[in-house]
């Protein structure tokens, strides 16, 4: 396992309301050959990981965070007390992921004077926002994007910059508050250093970039490649929060894919128990290892009216749990018999046997799947779960997020219990 405790971030630009961070994004500007001042680290090509994902997440100011930089391992938890700020750190992931989808900012920021600081100041134009940001690993090795976000008085994104190896791919900035625009400049390094087009102010730059840039130069071509990995890290994210109250009544049958809540389990079970036998065996196995008593299966059964509800069926250890005998219709033990800690603790073990196909996400199409990376999102990962619960599903996640696919990011309160895990980062958050 490795610990780490959030680390104090290296901030480029600040949102609006921070008078010193604004003074360094303007001595920023002052490089027009857009350079970072920065050493260039190479990086050997054949160590780069094949898909790309988060390495890092920065909060250099939202909500309770000033200045934190979290590490992301494959498979990661978040600790701290109540108030410490761990589910304010995955709503900042998700609101990347959604504007890295192409998402307009007002949806992916519906309250957006929450995530502003309290201790923020406006500054002379009564001005105040936010500023987050993450670093993508992938073909193109590390990729930075950093965002502010101006949330009074009106809602915008103010400015924007993509960098990699200490290049400055992609810079936006507000220039003139009455338009509805930010000035952008991109790397060319053709006949001219830098292109300069406006950008709406409230998307993304970074996923317009593929319908604004040509690729007719290699600069071109990097900024292209940059965002294109930026935004296939962020695109595959699923964020879980399994509701018991939801999850033990019978659902009509859909679309098969689940949601965030699990309310949909039994329909999603009902779709994939049959597409891979081998996977249903392995989540068969981990839901026997978590549940009470002996679980031989998981299965759906279509009822009269049209719905379906998940059983589990019995071995002789178990027979009488549900009160009828195994794999006959109508017998098992029905999630309505399951308690919340069963119920989650098997919604979390299907989420981690899954993929993009089966939740409900939104991965980038035109990339095959075999390099795109999905990430969980799991807010209080071990809520209501007993000791050999939680040890089983962390050792199914870390098992799960070592082969690549599947990577987690989630929160505790307490993680002593997952001082021994193997292949689990553990960062701490004060309160």
């Amino acid at each position: 396992m490795a610990v780490h405790p959030a680390s104090e971030a290296s901030v480029s630009a600040e949102p609006p309301g921070a008078h010193e961070e604004q003074q360094d994004h303007e001595r920023h500007d002052e490089h027009e050959g857009h350079q970072v001042p920065s050493p260039r680290v190479p990086v050997d090509a054949e160590t780069r990981p094949s898909r790309p994902h988060l390495s890092e997440l920065r909060l250099a100011a939202f909500a309770v965070h000033r200045r934190v930089r979290l590490p992301l391992g494959p498979c990661t938890l978040l600790v701290g007390p109540s108030g410490s700020g761990k589910t304010s750190a995955l709503r900042a992931y998700e609101a990347l992921a959604r504007l890295g989808a192409g998402g307009e900012v007002g949806e992916v920021f519906p309250d957006p004077g929450a995530c502003v600081p309290q201790s923020a100041r406006p500054d002379a134009g009564r001005r105040r926002g936010f500023h987050i940001g993450c670093t993508a690993d992938g073909p193109e090795g590390p990729v930075r994007l950093d965002v502010a976000v101006q949330a009074e008085p009106e809602l915008r994104i103010v400015g924007e910059r993509l960098t990699a190896d200490g290049v400055v791919l992609l810079e936006t900035a507000l220039r003139d508050p009455s338009r509805r625009a930010v000035q952008a400049a991109w790397h060319t390094a053709g006949s001219a250093a830098v292109t300069r087009a406006p950008l709406p102010d409230d998307r993304l730059g970074t996923a317009l970039l593929p319908l604004r840039v040509a690729g007719k130069t290699d600069g071109q071509r990097r900024v292209l490649a940059a965002a294109e990995q930026m935004v296939v890290a962020l695109r595959s994210v699923f964020a879980c929060d399994p509701r018991p109250d939801r999850m033990r009544a019978p659902v009509p049958t859909g679309s098969g894919r689940l949601l965030g809540g699990c309310d949909n389990l039994a329909d999603v079970v009902f779709r994939t128990r049959a597409e891979c036998v081998r996977r249903h065996a392995q989540f068969v196995a981990a839901v026997d290892a978590g549940c009470a008593g002996v679980v031989t299966g998981v299965r759906a059964e279509l009822l009269g009216d049209g719905t379906v509800r998940a059983v589990l069926d019995r071995g002789a250890a178990g027979g009488a749990v549900g009160g009828a005998v195994p794999g006959r219709p109508g017998g098992g033990t029905t999630l309505e018999r399951l308690g919340d800690g069963e119920l989650r603790y098997l919604a979390l073990a299907l989420v981690l046997f899954t993929g993009p196909g089966v939740l409900e996400v939104d991965p980038v199409g035109e990339v095959p799947a075999a390099m795109q990376t999905l990430t969980v999102l799991a807010d209080g990962f071990d809520r209501r779960l007993d000791p050999r619960q939680r040890d089983e599903l962390l050792r199914l996640a870390a098992r799960m997020c070592d082969r690549g696919h599947i990577r987690l990011l989630g929160t505790v309160t307490d993680a002593s219990w997952a001082a021994r895990a193997e292949g689990v980062t553990v960062v701490h958050l004060d309160a």
